[in-house]
């Protein structure tokens, strides 16, 4: 933010954890004249009173960095003072329009709350964040409800004074209309938006107070080509790397909240990037950039993988133990699971979360978004995908297939045979490829990739049996130490060696029908 005042203290972080409230945001904007009249709002769906206008002043004091690194991603983090929902607001963006929105209380401390800034870090980074624009807006609001008196939506009538702080100070005034869902219907929305449309009124342009108050100096936001079967080979993997990073980016802040599932969508992410950069490294000028990048996400999947595998091994045991016959469980089985493997999980999300934080994790982030907006292609990545790409898929099928041979070799068995883990590795690799590959070929790679998704998901059974035997064993063990019954333990052991088993013998039977697939025309 060159020369901008920022003249209020430079915003610091306070060590706390508390999580944020969340809410999901569901609202439209809209751009009226200053002498536009509201229409009566009684007949939209389900709506049988509107109540006075309830008329507020708001003033909002928004966060960023020098560059505006939040608001080129559509993201705001502010701090509001007067109306019903006083205090920090971070809003990111979610799909079709909605937001999600999360609270944290005014306190005495100017300091942007800690647990508000760690969902923008893969943002910010090691940046420092500061006032970048204030808002004075004088609100009426009107309340829409039902019969029951419950509240269905809010139509916020604004008035609003913006100043901006970069590059330099610059004002303007505004009025618009909000229409928020609270616990109505999309269909009122909708509604709403069709009578206001009715009487000329037009959705606004900004999707936020802060867009609008930047104007030409919001930076645009990336947006990634989509690629073709024109496309050069080097772009076609641009296409894909920048939907990867999307991916993780956006699965950053649900892994810090520990939602479901984020942490195992951002381990397949990095997955997918390391695995293609394998594949397509020709196509770089600089072989030492995917060097580096392929060590660096080897090491960000690794600390995922402690807690993706800790989560995985709990809902396998649990979905075994439930299965099991009552007479067949002795002692205390599923709390030592529960005990044992929540502990895991805990030590393994804090690794995750310290990594995140890490100058390590934003120097990644750093090349992978470099990469993206100065990528530097060899003559091979210049050229037609249609003519480079085929090859270097069918290279990782030869690959699949001689793993595959190495393996067969291998009598079957409970142990971990390294043919049949490379064979696994080689199959997510192909499957990545093929994925990658798509624009050129969509028919004959979505048949790869279905194959090669089989083969990697039957021998990834198999290596889960092998994990989850390792931790069974240490659960017995220490069953056994405490004195308790370890029968069970040994039982669910042997179960596991037979579903290594059958895995293998699956992988053997469906491999015979493995499709001989090329992406050439």
């Amino acid at each position: 933010m060159p020369n901008a005042p920022h003249d209020t203290p430079q915003a610091e972080v306070y060590n706390e954890r508390m999580p944020p409230t969340h809410v999901v945001e569901i609202e439209r904007k809209f751009e009226v004249s200053d002498g536009a009249a509201l229409p009566p709002l009684q007949g939209l769906p389900g709506v049988a009173q509107v109540d006075q206008p309830d008329t507020q002043i708001l003033e909002a004091e928004y966060f960023d960095t020098r560059d505006l690194r939040l608001a080129s991603e559509q993201i705001t983090l502010r701090r509001r003072r007067g109306g019903d929902d006083a205090g920090w607001h971070l809003k990111l963006p979610g799909a079709g329009g909605d937001r999600h929105e999360y609270h944290h209380p005014l306190e005495e401390d100017d300091a942007v709350p800690e647990s508000l800034l760690r969902l923008v870090r893969v943002h910010v980074r090691n940046q420092e964040v500061g006032v970048v624009a204030r808002l004075r807006t004088q609100r009426s609001l009107h309340r829409l409800r039902n019969k029951r008196g419950e509240l269905l939506a809010e139509l916020a009538d604004d008035l609003v004074r913006a100043e901006s702080l970069v590059p330099e100070r610059r004002s303007q005034h505004w009025r618009e209309w909000e229409l928020e869902l609270k616990n109505g219907s999309r269909t009122l929305l909708e509604a709403g938006q069709g009578l206001l449309a009715s009487i000329g009124v037009k959705p606004s342009r900004h999707t936020s107070k802060l867009g609008r108050t930047l104007g030409e100096n919001l930076p645009s936001r990336r947006q990634g080509s989509p690629a073709t079967g024109k496309s050069s080979a080097g772009d076609i993997l641009r296409s894909y790397l920048t939907e990867q990073v999307r991916v993780l980016i956006e699965q950053d802040p649900q892994v810090r909240l520990d939602t479901k599932n984020a942490i195992h969508k951002m381990r397949v992410a990095t997955r997918r990037m390391r695995s293609v950069l394998a594949t397509y490294r020709k196509l770089l000028n600089h072989r030492n950039e995917a060097m580096y990048l392929r060590s660096e996400l080897k090491w960000l999947a690794g600390v995922l993988g402690g807690a993706r595998d800790a989560e995985v091994m709990h809902e396998r045991l649990k979905k075994m133990i439930a299965e099991e016959p009552d007479e067949l469980v002795m002692g205390p089985v599923a709390r030592r699971i529960d005990l044992e493997l929540d502990s895991d999980y805990r030590e393994a999300h804090g690794k995750v979360l310290r990594a995140l934080d890490s100058d390590r994790y934003f120097q990644l982030i750093d090349a992978l978004t470099a990469l993206l907006d100065t990528p530097s292609f060899s003559k091979m990545g210049k050229k037609s995908a249609r003519k480079v790409i085929p090859d270097l898929v069918d290279r990782d099928a030869a690959r699949l297939r001689e793993a595959v041979e190495q393996a067969r070799k291998n009598p079957a068995g409970i142990g971990d045979h390294p043919a049949l883990h490379d064979a696994r590795k080689d199959g997510k690799r192909l499957r990545y490829a093929a994925e990658t590959a798509s624009p050129i070929a969509p028919k004959k790679a979505a048949k790869l990739i279905e194959a090669a998704h089989g083969v990697q998901k039957i021998l990834g059974d198999h290596q889960d049996s092998l994990v989850t035997r390792s931790m069974l064993r240490r659960l017995g063990a220490k069953a056994a130490a405490d004195g308790e019954n370890g029968f069970t333990f040994g039982r669910l052991h042997a179960l596991e060696q037979t579903a290594a088993l059958e895995a293998e013998t699956r992988f053997h039977a469906e491999w015979k029908q493995f499709p001989a697939v090329s992406l050439r025309k």
